[in-house]
Order: structure tokens, then C-alpha cells, then sequence
């Protein structure tokens, strides 16, 4: 059948409303209709982009810890903390769909934090053993948290700024009016709120420069 006769079939007081709908459609990108779901998948990518940096930074704890206890067993105190840090980081997981619960995204920030604690305490302990610093496979382990720590920087920087975007587009026209009528189930998203101060990442410079 064609479109016109299509178009016959539809009966008089049911063609407007078609025909309104065939001519607004394509408006709708312009009028912002795509915006809320694309800055959604933008801000859910850049989330799975912050949970594989932190995962790889879980990765390299255990070769860490072990590597250390072969230099500083004595350190057991500090050593088991990592290690109980770590379960519980890894225990937190948020998946794209729980973005939204304010709860679940503090605890998960807490956890990532408190990982970083015990990896700052660790660190400071290795100053105090000189065969450790210059070992090998832990300069490599070095090498490897340092790069694995500044990803964790750029993947959080990314996911805040497209958080921001994502919210601001359920808030402001014209994407709003879609929020309004249309995306009704779509709220903001959590996003980092720990004081920058408090996510400095931890220190992997072990006397290594001139000056150390």
C-alpha cells in the first residue's frame, strides 16, 4: 500500500495529528529532543571509564602488598590494612543504573577514599627501607600506580564534567520541557563531592629525585 493511500485510510479527525507529528520530527533534534539521552550515555561511558581505573589500581594491590612484606613483614599493621581497604573498595560496586542513589555513591566514594588512605600510609613506610625503594619489580609497581593514579584523575575530571552537562540538560530549555513531558524518569546523577584535598592521590615519590 503507499503512503497515500496510507494516508487515505486514516480517518478525517485522526490525519492532522499525523501529519503534525510527520512534520515535527524532524525538528526534534533541533529542539534539543536528543540531548537528555545522549548526555545520559555520555555521563553512564565516563562512569565505566572511573570503575576500570579503579579496578586496575585494586589489580595492583596484592603484587604491592606482597612485594613490600618481602622487605617489611613488620610492617603487619599496615599491610593488613591495604588488604582490608581493598575488599572493601572492590565489595562497593555502582553500576550505571544506581547513579542515582545519593547513598550507595557516598559509600562508594568512602571506600575509594579509604583505599587511598592505606595506599598513602603504605607508601610512607617504604621511605624507611632502602633495599625496598631501589628493587626492581617494586619500581615497576611504582611506575605503574603512578600511571594508574593519574588515569583515576582524568576518568573522575571527565565524569563530573559530563555529569554536569547531563544534569544541566534536565534543568534548562529546551531540553527541560522533554524532561518535563517526556524523559519523566530521568533524574541527576550523583557526583563526586569528597573536598579535593581529601582525593589527593597517594604519593609515590620514594626519595627517587635529586633530592631523595
Amino acid at each position: 500500500m503507499s503512503f497515500a493511500k496510507s494516508l487515505a485510510a486514516v480517518p478525517a479527525r485522526g490525519l492532522f495529528p499525523l501529519l503534525a507529528l510527520c512534520l515535527l520530527l524532524p525538528l526534534l533534534s533541533a529542539c534539543g529532543f536528543n540531548t537528555i539521552p545522549t548526555r545520559e550515555e555520555q555521563a553512564k561511558a565516563a562512569w565505566s571509564e572511573v570503575l576500570n581505573q579503579y579496578q586496575r589500581r585494586a589489580d595492583l594491590i596484592p603484587n604491592l602488598v606482597e612485594t613490600v612484606k618481602g622487605y617489611a613483614a613488620q610492617e603487619r599493621e599496615v599491610l593488613e590494612g591495604v588488604v582490608e581497604a581493598r575488599a572493601k573498595a572492590t565489595q562497593v560496586q555502582i553500576s550505571p543504573d544506581m547513579l542515582t542513589d545519593p547513598e550507595a555513591f557516598k559509600a562508594f566514594q568512602e571506600s575509594q577514599a579509604g583505599l587511598s588512605g592505606a595506599l598513602s600510609r603504605l607508601l610512607a613506610v617504604v621511605e624507611n627501607y632502602p633495599d625496598l625503594k631501589s628493587s626492581q619489580n617494586f619500581l615497576a609497581l611504582q611506575a605503574q600506580l603512578e600511571g594508574t593514579e593519574n588515569r583515576i584523575a582524568v576518568a573522575r575530571r571527565d565524569y563530573i564534567e559530563a555529569v554536569r552537562l547531563y544534569n544541566t540538560s534536565l534543568k534548562t530549555l529546551p531540553s527541560m520541557l522533554w524532561a518535563m513531558f517526556w524523559f519523566t524518569g530521568n533524574e541527576p546523577y550523583e557526583t563526586f563531592t569528597i573536598p579535593e584535598d581529601k582525593m589527593d592521590v597517594p604519593s609515590v615519590n620514594f626519595g627517587t629525585s635529586s633530592g631523595g
